[in-house]
């Protein structure tokens, strides 16, 4: 079985997504409305439809997919227009969308380089791209939930792969890949640890731009804090370096 397929029935990841603050998805939501009244928006590994949730009720055409059955029996009570889909290729024409986004999804594809180019072949010319994932690469950080970013070696080692990759997409950009990780299950059902692939705004970055978009802004937010300490930790390059890839691109007409 892989590990996309583990989710297929997983009862326990609806639960678990369930009992989540809507809160916790506002910044996504709100960066994901599309630049036009009513326009279509995609949410890609949909959960149980908070965000289609809150699209919806500001009059936008929502969509929304993901490879959970329990997901989206719960998500399409809330939006008709959620579906199951493969987690490979995404059941839409080209440019069919407004926006088009997934939050906390890109770390656990099987094919990380082709969900990106699937996200924004689906989208229009001038459409928005939002992706948000862990910083897997953290460099800076403290309360590092994962055994990845958590120590002063994990996080030596993060900093000299980060070099590493930009060496390689200067030199032989063709051969640039997210690195796996070994995901770890555990008791209760916590999907942020079973994440398996290694994801950043460095790869996350390079990987939109080849795809044809023009990346607008890129934090280590990726829900709403205050003012104050969003522009502390948004304001110099070490936003790169800690907490999470918040990432906007712009597909270029």
């Amino acid at each position: 079985m892989s590990h996309q397929q583990t989710y297929l029935n997983n009862e326990k990841y609806a639960e678990f997504l369930s009992d989540w603050d809507v809160g916790f998805y506002a910044k996504y939501a709100d960066t994901l409305k599309p630049d036009k009244p009513g326009a279509r928006a995609l949410d890609v590994g949909c959960g149980v439809g908070q965000v289609l949730a809150r699209l919806q009720q500001q009059g936008f055409e929502v969509y929304g997919v993901d490879v959970s059955k329990p997901n989206i029996e719960r998500a399409s009570k809330i939006c008709p227009k959620a579906s199951l889909y493969d987690g490979k290729h995404l059941p839409f024409e080209d440019n069919f969308f407004d926006s088009a986004g997934a939050f906390n999804v890109l770390e656990h594809v099987e094919e990380p380089e082709n969900f990106i180019f699937e996200l924004v072949r689906i989208v229009k010319p001038s459409g928005k791209v939002v992706l948000s994932s862990p910083n897997f690469f953290r460099v800076i950080g403290f309360r590092d939930y994962h055994p990845k970013m958590r120590g002063i070696k994990n996080k030596c080692r993060n900093f000299k792969r980060i070099c590493e990759k930009l060496r390689q997409m200067n030199t032989e950009p063709d051969k640039v890949r997210f690195d796996q990780m070994t995901p770890i299950v555990k008791e209760p059902f916590t999907p942020d640890d079973d994440a398996i692939v290694a994801t950043n705004p460095f790869e996350i970055e390079f990987f939109l731009a080849r795809a044809g978009c023009k990346i607008e802004f890129s934090v280590c937010t990726d829900r709403y804090v205050s003012r104050g300490i969003d522009f502390i930790l948004n304001i110099g390059p070490w936003r790169r370096f800690m907490f999470n890839s918040f990432i906007v691109a712009r597909k270029i007409d």
